[in-house]
């Protein structure tokens, strides 16, 4: 049991860490995100569209800054230099900052409240994220 336990965890090790990282990459967005409202808008669950910019790009900003770090040393072990992936990175994550803006202001818009929202939002930009990591970022055939 253990011994098939080690296996699976070998043959999807790179998915399995991604989760773990985009987990914690999520909670230190949210919490940004969801201070960020506290202090500025006072907490309010039904943004206006200014607002949800705001929140999103604070959101984003601080997701960035935390996985690229650690995509680059826990999920891809890339070695190449800083200087040629991260540049990618950001301009990845840009993508998936507007499908998070687009994806927030129409799910709030027809009356989806903030955390719902983000939650749905959250599904469908780790996604995007991994595939344009795995793709465009940290490519091994690139090496």
């Amino acid at each position: 049991m253990i011994q098939k336990g080690k296996e699976l965890y070998r043959k999807y090790e790179e998915i399995i860490v991604y989760l773990i990282v985009g987990v914690l990459t999520t909670v230190v967005a949210w919490a940004a995100k969801f201070s960020a409202n506290a202090l500025l808008f006072d907490n309010t669950m039904y943004p206006t569209p200014y607002e949800n910019t705001v929140l999103s790009t604070i959101n984003w900003t601080a997701g960035v800054i935390f996985a690229y770090f650690t995509n680059r040393r826990f999920v891809f072990k890339s070695k190449k230099p800083m200087r040629k992936e991260a540049p990618r990175f950001v301009l990845s994550r840009v993508s998936t900052w507007i499908l998070d803006v687009v994806v927030m202001q129409v799910l709030t818009e027809v009356n989806i409240n903030l955390l719902t929202a983000t939650l749905i939002s959250a599904v469908l930009v780790t996604i995007s994220n991994y595939v344009f990591s795995k793709l465009f970022v940290f490519n091994k055939k690139e090496d």
